[in-house]
């Protein structure tokens, strides 16, 4: 048994996909009725049928537990601490994703980047720019595929092991998070997530920054309720521009800070939150900015 599948078996049972063990008991428990009886075929098809309405409802909900383990908020030392995490989808572009940067930089701000594989092999000096500065690179798939709710086992373990192996060799960190594209995702997941050792990540909310260019609402939206434990969501990659064409992340992220701030709230990594420290990411937060890339670090230190 790996690693990653044996940590997340020790997980308390509410961990447990209730979509699988529903699929399962959807083959199960029909036939059985049927073999007891024909008589009850009428029961028999309403259990099929209600089971698979209820896993489809779960799959279009993507802050559900149903389909396995999935944070939407931080964990209880976490918010005693008062810390709240900022996290960036779609990245890396290099369009926006270096003046973000800025701006954390600017407010001693670390965050979570949730990058796809393929952008991040296209800009690898990006990703490991990200690195360099404190912040944490998750895995938000090879490719942000539209069907990914639709894929089988073997689509969400190429999908998933590319992910890794493109971010891998692009910031030299080895991912520990997952976000879905979209946040859907169908009870196949959870088996291949535990044998990569990724733990899925939602949100508490999010500003719908990729098709809202209004700055004032997208802000609202993120500070409706703000409170420490938050997962808040916003996006490097794909974001909406204002009516003066700016990318409307960077519009909304010094008013965001500023309301952070004067909640007496701490930004940190979904990493830091979550216990997971990485001493080669540590490594690589420390070079200099003209420093050997992020491989060459982890390959120092595995020597």
């Amino acid at each position: 048994m790996s690693a990653g599948l044996r940590n997340n078996l020790l997980l308390p049972r509410r961990h447990f996909s209730v979509a699988l063990w529903m699929i399962a008991g959807v083959h199960a428990l029909p036939l059985a009725m049927l073999l007891w009886s024909w008589a009850l075929w009428p029961w028999a098809l309403t259990c099929v049928l209600a089971t698979q309405a209820l896993i489809v409802t779960a799959t279009l909900l993507p802050r559900s537990h149903l389909l396995g383990s999935n944070l939407t908020r931080l964990p209880a030392h976490s918010v005693a601490r008062g810390e709240i995490a900022l996290s960036f989808d779609d990245g890396p572009d290099p369009a926006v994703t270096p003046a973000l940067l800025d701006l954390l930089d600017a407010h001693g701000v670390r965050a979570s980047f949730f990058c796809i594989g393929r952008r991040a092999a296209a800009h690898p000096q990006l990703c490991r720019e990200i690195v360099r500065r404190g912040h944490a690179v998750e895995n938000h798939g090879a490719r942000h595929r539209h069907d990914f709710a639709l894929r089988g086992p073997r689509g969400y373990a190429r999908e998933l092991q590319a992910g890794q192996a493109l971010l891998r060799a692009a910031c030299g960190v080895e991912p520990r998070l997952f976000r879905a594209p979209a946040g859907f995702r169908n009870p196949f997941l959870w088996p291949q997530l535990a044998r990569l050792d990724l733990r899925l990540v939602s949100w508490t909310r999010r500003g719908f920054d990729t098709r809202c260019g209004d700055p004032a609402r997208v802000l609202a939206r993120l500070r409706r309720g703000l409170r420490a434990g938050d997962i808040l969501l916003l996006h490097d990659g794909h974001a909406a521009r204002t009516a003066q064409g700016r990318p409307v992340l960077l519009e909304v992220l010094p008013a965001l800070l500023a309301a952070i701030a004067q909640a007496g709230l701490r930004p940190v990594t979904l990493r830091h939150a979550l216990g997971l420290a990485d001493a080669a990411a540590d490594a690589v937060a420390a070079m200099p900015a003209g420093a050997p890339g992020a491989a060459s670090v982890v390959a120092e230190r595995g020597a």
